[in-house]
């Protein structure tokens, strides 16, 4: 197993060797190696088992570190900036030729952000390189939102976890382009789209499934648990599959048929920031029960509960 700890010089000593860490973002854990080495990104995909087509999202400390390695940084991306970084937010960039055409699977484009942690920060502004990191979980399985989750997973194949404790937002940030003078969404994520319109204004939305993805996190079956998964009204899921061998998650509901730990209220407030927070905990918990099928109600198609509705479909598609 990895050795969890909160020792700055030994988790940059060990990106510097071109071999991967875990550390924590305010999204969720993240495998990290040196970006500007070809190497050390290959480690991420063959440790992930990741698919070479998917591109990497590049962590740093600051905008300034950003201008270093992408060519232009658009005014309404500055102003993005301004108001939401450090924070879940990802933006692609076109990138200078530093940036291996690995992390950005041979596009010109590459996604960048400056993740809300601070101890992740520290690491950042030790390090002269950014670091590449995708969620820190075998490929197309649920992301990982505490160190223990990370060394449950990875742990016999990394070294070291930077423990950063729970992840506050729980869900991958979401992340935008830019085209011509338009913000297009490219996938929903832990910060809402309301949330970016109050600062440029309207932005358009790209279907979030596909086999050849334009930026990280758009393939169609992701973030899945071993147990099948069904969205829908709960309550009609019961009448037709039985109450046997079932777990649920909802917003705040529950049902007197099921055991009590059988089932996950995201938030009984129905807060859906504290819902987005435990969604990927609420799934690999009930992916370590005895059941078969996990059934799941949509949440309000507003702010964050997008993004879960997101991310619950992508576990449930086959």
């Amino acid at each position: 197993m990895a050795t969890i700890g909160k020792d700055l010089q030994v988790a940059a000593d060990i990106l510097s060797a071109d071999e991967l860490i875990a550390i924590p973002t305010e999204t969720v854990y993240g495998l990290a190696a040196n970006a500007f080495s070809s190497v050390a990104v290959a480690k991420v995909f063959q440790t992930k088992n990741r698919p070479s087509f998917n591109p990497l999202i590049l962590h740093t400390c600051n905008l300034n570190r950003v201008q270093d390695f992408v060519q232009d940084i658009p005014a309404k991306a500055e102003k993005l900036a301004q108001e939401f970084w450090p924070g879940p937010l990802t933006m692609l960039f076109y990138k200078k030729p530093m940036v291996p055409e690995i992390v950005t699977a041979g596009l010109p484009r590459v996604a960048v952000r400056i993740p809300n942690h601070p101890i992740t920060l520290q690491l950042l502004e030790k390090l002269d390189f950014p670091l590449a990191a995708p969620s820190a979980n075998p490929f197309g399985y649920v992301s990982p939102t505490r160190p223990e989750h990370v060394d449950d997973q990875l742990g016999d194949k990394i070294k070291y976890i930077l423990d950063g404790g729970a992840c506050e937002v729980g869900i991958e940030s979401t992340i935008v382009g830019f085209e011509e003078d338009k913000v297009v969404i490219y996938r929903l994520g832990g910060l809402s789209v309301e949330a970016i319109e109050k600062v440029v204004g309207p932005v358009d939305s790209l279907p979030h499934s596909t086999s050849q993805p334009q930026s990280p996190g758009m393939l169609k079956s992701h973030y899945a648990p071993g147990k099948k998964v069904l969205i829908g009204d709960i309550a009609t899921l019961l009448n037709l599959y039985g109450n046997k061998n079932v777990g649920t998650i909802s917003l705040n509901s529950s049902f007197p048929e099921l055991p009590a730990d059988h089932q996950i209220a995201l938030s009984l407030s129905g807060d859906l920031q504290e819902a987005a927070a435990g969604l990927f905990k609420a799934l690999r918990y009930l992916d370590s029960l005895p059941i078969t099928y996990i059934f799941a109600e949509p949440m309000p198609n507003q702010d964050l509960g997008r993004a879960i509705n997101d991310r619950l479909k992508r576990a449930a598609a086959e």
